[in-house]
């Protein structure tokens, strides 16, 4: 039961005859909070006897955490929540970089959702961030109201205001290309002019789909086992990869979030959905059965030295390969170079796993194959239902090395890297 008592002032050591009054109510834990500086008993009791309702009711606030900063929690709540290294330095960026700046000293209870979709309008980065940011924000205010700060959390499902005036309704360059097409020939060029050791890399990214670090991950263990599926009278069998963690390279930070410098190391996959064998097609199979053969250590996809490529250093390779370079002069202690001219220039390995999702759908994989081999969860209850099924596996592997060969006829090509034939027949037409 709420109750108030009498607090007198002190001036100069000594109690006065002046007074206030506290509030004192009973708290969940049964211990006894209090708020002081009431005029009157009345509106003592009245305060403790409110707080003591919101208890009854189960929306009671602590007072002591009403002044409590987005800021503060933020940091609460980065210790509180154990993720993969890449996500928690993703997460970290985003506050320091963008959402700090603005929000670190506001109160969580004074955040309201006109404040943060006017201030995600003026963010002077892609879109795509800016809705990274506002989710960030987003789940951390979840939280609050999980931990008893705030009662809920405005920015729960909001629909964020995108710029459609001036600039932000021009459409936006593509990166690749001039119109963001990556074609399978374009893949197998940079390929052979990579040479076979860095090139089986970038045809593999392109005809089986594995994300960056997954490639950089994978385990020569891993690498070219065999599927066996019940088939009809008898089993389907397919050479596949097997992907079940990935390097990432981040920003390492303590749980106070000071940066303690990069890393490359080991993760788990993404997700669940991430976790998957990938059925190889013939011609793929056979190159990477060549360089495993060649290659000495335990990561197919590492630097020649096995050590994982930093993004970087993988960056001043590929690069060149794709937008071209210009011819160097030998001179003293500089070897010639011969120029390069562009094949794509803006090509990534991201836009190289594209191609690989592009050609499921225009070969006509089926949804439950398409979403296994990509590494993405299939949304809805048909994940449950629908299974690939060996007829689905084979078509996709016939419909990619249709494409592969397609491609090496378009180019006027039958080997690649001088070194194996991948002729079939007469034509690949």
């Amino acid at each position: 039961m709420a109750y108030a008592e009498k607090v007198y002032k002190v001036r100069n050591g000594k109690k006065t005859k002046q007074y206030t009054w506290k509030a004192k109510y009973k708290r969940p834990d049964g211990s006894y909070g209090s708020g002081s500086g009431f005029d009157s008993k009345t509106a003592a009791e009245a305060w403790g006897r409110e707080q003591e309702r919101q208890i009854a009711a189960g929306d009671w606030i602590d007072p002591e955490k009403h002044g409590t900063t987005f800021g503060e929690f933020a940091r609460t709540f980065m210790e509180s929540r154990r993720k993969r290294g890449r996500t928690v330095g993703t997460r970290w960026d985003r506050l320091e970089n963008h959402i700090l700046p603005r929000w670190e000293h506001s109160p969580m209870r004074q955040i309201t959702w006109f404040e943060v979709d006017s201030w995600q309008q003026t963010m002077e980065v892609e879109d795509v961030t800016r809705g990274h940011c506002v989710s960030l924000m987003s789940t951390i205010m979840t939280a609050a109201v999980d931990a008893g700060y705030i009662k809920v959390n405005p920015l729960y499902a909001r629909r964020r205001t995108r710029d459609t005036s001036g600039d932000g309704a021009m459409p936006k360059p593509s990166k690749v290309g001039t119109d963001g097409t990556v074609r399978p020939e374009d893949a197998i060029l940079v390929a052979e002019r990579l040479g076979p050791a860095i090139g089986i890399h970038v045809l593999t990214t392109a005809f089986a789909g594995p994300r960056w670090g997954e490639g950089l991950g994978l385990h020569r263990d891993r690498t070219l086992l065999t599927r066996r599926q019940p088939h009809g009278n008898g089993y389907f069998e397919c050479p596949i990869i097997r992907i079940v963690e990935e390097y990432a390279e981040y920003q390492q930070r303590d749980e106070q979030g000071n940066k303690l410098g990069y890393i490359v190391q080991l993760e788990p996959t993404k997700n669940d959905g991430s976790t998957r064998d990938v059925d190889l097609p013939p011609f793929l199979a056979l190159l990477l059965g060549y360089h495993l053969d060649d290659w000495p250590h335990e990561r197919p996809f590492s630097t020649q030295t096995g050590k994982p490529w930093r993004r970087g250093n993988w960056s001043k390779v590929f690069r060149p390969a794709a937008d071209g370079r210009e011819e160097r002069q030998r001179r003293r202690g500089v070897s010639y170079r011969a120029a390069w001219e562009p094949i794509l220039p803006g090509l990534d390995m991201r836009a190289l796993r594209g191609l690989h999702d592009t050609l499921q759908a225009q070969i006509g994989v089926k949804e439950p194959l398409a979403f296994e081999a990509a590494g993405h969860r299939r949304p809805g209850i048909k994940r449950h239902y629908q299974k690939p099924t060996p007829e689905m596996r084979q078509e996709r592997l016939d419909g990619l090395q249709e494409v592969f060969e397609r491609a090496m006829f378009n180019l006027g090509m039958t080997t690649l890297w001088g070194r194996v034939v991948l002729r079939k027949g007469t034509s690949w037409r």
